[in-house]
């Protein structure tokens, strides 16, 4: 899977978890697209504090799924409800 698509993933399940910072850092990087430069700017630091806020933040979004595994059991629902008519799929996904 891909990086990006995997991270945003795990942010949709862990994002408030993380810390305001955090949020911040990782909304520019994955959802707006800004580069590692453009979010020092933004935000007043170096690019090197930008890489290490996003780092420890992807590391710990990993860290969450480790343990919680929250994602992976929803994979694995949703291919578990496929052959289920589409009303009973819409009510479930609504709980995942």
């Amino acid at each position: 899977m891909d990086r990006k698509l995997y991270m945003n993933s795990l942010y949709d399940y862990y994002g408030e978890l993380l810390t305001k910072k955090q949020k911040e850092y990782f909304e520019e990087y994955y959802f707006r697209d800004f580069s590692l430069g453009e979010i020092a700017i933004n935000m007043g630091v170096s690019r090197n504090a930008v890489y290490n806020q996003l780092k420890n933040t992807e590391e710990k979004l990993e860290f969450f799924e480790r343990v919680l595994r929250l994602y992976n059991r929803g994979i694995k629902i949703r291919r578990l409800i496929r052959n289920l008519d589409e009303e009973t799929i819409a009510k479930i996904e609504e709980l995942i």
